[in-house]
């Protein structure tokens, strides 16, 4: 994130509960550092660990300090700043605690006064399963109640529910004991600076306004590739799926830039409100018209990277017998006066060719009357490619005329890089997004009926594939399942190449 003319962040203790997970090495603690190496914490920043786990401070702080600098090094990052990092560890401590023991919040609240600050952030990176239950506990020890000059703030990973009812009994549970202004329901798509790029260039950018409708655009592809299997979370993945793990979230919210109108103003409950009632807008298929728009998909054994990897079934803590899926395509319709007869696809899976996040708005073909003695058939449609990850950047195709006498055709590119603009420092993603927590600035957070719509317009498919549809095999190294490809076919459309 850009530095300049940005003040630091006010005095905070910022508790990590599940602070021996995954989450908080690989992402929240490098990100933490990383806003320090930027100038973007208040001395008066404490990090406090709790977890069930027995360590001493200077233990939970070491561990630490160890895999950051191991995973600079193997990224090929600047090393780690020992001075920066001696600095910000004499702020980090831990609590050993049970989340569900009243005197792990007795200790917390002690933690409070002792910083001399009313500030207080409380970090979920647990699992699922504790969300509600350190909310309520939070709430019973008069912790999460605001006082004029400090504040208390909730953070939330997802999954937010795993499906509709649970999704509204989660968001009633946190409201119960806080208001929606204290909740940041994190997805960290929206940290990423090519997806924040997407409003800057839709609404600062007159020429894309113009055309941003259903006038000009013909369809909208949204996807998310992996190559990497399901790592560890076997036991996660295979009660969970790839619907319901990227679509209501991640792809929803790269939807939600694309398609929502334009905000009356760039704060928090403007945008927030738009991107709601765009998601809220999506169609709502019966069960029927849900099997027709959808495709499910699981990875069988293949080859990726010149590399054999097993499959799906042959996971560890994974269901022999599963039907869970690890890809999905779906189809979806907007209902409002910009996209009315627009399609949206969807797609997103583990064990494919490439990596590779990218949204690909194709426009409507121009009259090739006038080329009628050319080689019409072999022109490509215009596509403008916004690719989140892994080459940020944006490009826009069109034709042009091939050098020579002949009347020829080509497709060209015009587009920019990100790395080739600007100087981008290390980053996990993560750094906007809790400096915007601390900070008090819930733009890019997501809002009670954002989730809720989200899982209103998943929730057809959900119930679809419990009474029926198959899950189509593909092998790990391709692109999905030949039906995914058969899904456009009666629009007579084909699906853009990845990577």
């Amino acid at each position: 994130m850009t530095t300049a003319n940005v003040e630091a962040a006010p005095a905070t203790t910022l508790f990590l509960f599940g602070a021996h997970g995954d989450l908080v090495k690989r992402l929240l603690m490098p990100a933490l550092y990383n806003l320090s190496r930027d100038g973007l914490l208040d001395n008066g920043l404490h990090i406090v660990g709790v977890d069930h786990n027995e360590v001493s401070d200077a233990e939970f702080a070491g561990k630490l300090e160890t895999f950051i600098h191991e995973q600079c090094r193997s990224k090929g990052d600047q090393a780690l700043d020992a001075r920066l990092w001696s600095k910000l560890a004499k702020r980090i401590s831990y609590i050993t605690g049970d989340f569900l023991d009243e005197a792990t919040y007795a200790t917390i609240a002690k933690k409070i006064k002792a910083h001399q600050t009313d500030n207080a952030v409380f970090y979920l990176a647990t699992s699922p399963r504790f969300f509600s239950e350190v909310v309520q506990h939070l709430g019973a020890a008069g912790l999460l109640q605001e006082q004029p000059d400090g504040f208390r703030r909730v953070v939330v990973e997802k999954p937010f529910g795993s499906d509709l009812p649970t999704a509204e009994a989660l968001n009633a549970c946190l409201l119960k004991v806080m208001s929606e202004k204290q909740i940041y329901r994190i997805d960290h798509y929206l940290g990423k600076e090519t997806v924040q790029n997407i409003l800057v260039s839709r609404f600062s950018n007159g020429l894309f306004e113009a055309f941003w409708n259903n006038h000009y655009i013909d369809h909208v592809q949204i996807t998310a590739a992996e190559t990497v299997g399901v790592e560890t979370r076997g036991s996660f993945y295979d009660s969970t799926g790839a619907l319901c793990d990227m679509v209501p979230n991640h792809l929803f919210q790269l939807l939600a830039m694309i398609a929502m109108e334009p905000p009356a103003a760039f704060g928090a409950d403007a945008v927030r409100g738009e991107k709601a009632k765009v998601i809220g807008a999506i169609r709502p298929w019966s069960k029927a018209q849900a099997l027709k728009n959808s495709v499910r998909g699981q990875y069988t054994a293949g080859t990726i990277g010149g590399k054999q990897v097993p499959g799906y079934r042959e996971e560890a803590k994974v269901d022999p017998q599963s039907q869970t899926e690890t890809y999905v395509a779906l189809k979806v319709m907007i209902d409002n006066w910009r996209w009315v007869g627009v399609p949206f696809y969807l797609r997103t899976g583990k064990r494919m060719s490439v990596r590779d996040t990218e949204i690909a708005i194709c426009f409507k073909p121009a009259p090739y009357a006038q080329f009628r003695d050319t080689e019409v058939e072999r022109l490509k449609p215009n596509y403008l490619k916004i690719q989140i990850q892994p080459n940020e950047g944006m490009w826009f195709d069109l034709q042009a005329k091939r050098p020579g006498q002949k009347l020829e055709m080509a497709n060209v590119e015009l587009g920019f890089a990100y790395k080739d603009y600007f100087q981008m420092q290390p980053s996990t993603g993560y750094e906007t997004l809790i400096y915007d927590c601390l900070t008090g600035d819930q733009t890019l957070f997501q809002r009670a009926d954002n989730i809720e719509n989200g899982w209103r317009a998943v929730q057809p498919f959900l119930d679809a594939w419990r009474e029926g549809g198959e899950v189509q095999p593909y092998a790990a190294g391709e692109d999905g399942p030949e039906a995914a490809d058969a899904l456009l076919t009666p629009d007579r459309r084909v699906w853009h190449s990845i990577g």
